[in-house]
């Protein structure tokens, strides 16, 4: 994905940062991890986010994480 998953934007859910093209809160599916939800069950609840999105948040997260333990 060439592009960011994430947005964040004054105008969209005021600023919080939300999957690209839709309303969907970063966090809420940081909650769903947290309740002990998988990925598919996050999808079902939001169809507007698409798996690579998720992925790419993911991905993007962990690249993050390894480089500020580094």
């Amino acid at each position: 994905m060439s592009q960011s998953p994430i947005t964040c934007s004054a105008e969209i859910m005021g600023g919080t940062p939300v999957f690209a093209g839709t309303r969907v809160p970063v966090q809420t599916l940081i909650d769903y991890f947290e309740a002990g939800e998988t990925i598919d069950d996050f999808l079902d609840g939001f169809p507007s986010v698409t798996r690579e999105q998720v992925i790419a948040f993911l991905e993007e997260a962990k690249r993050r994480v390894v480089a500020a333990a580094s």
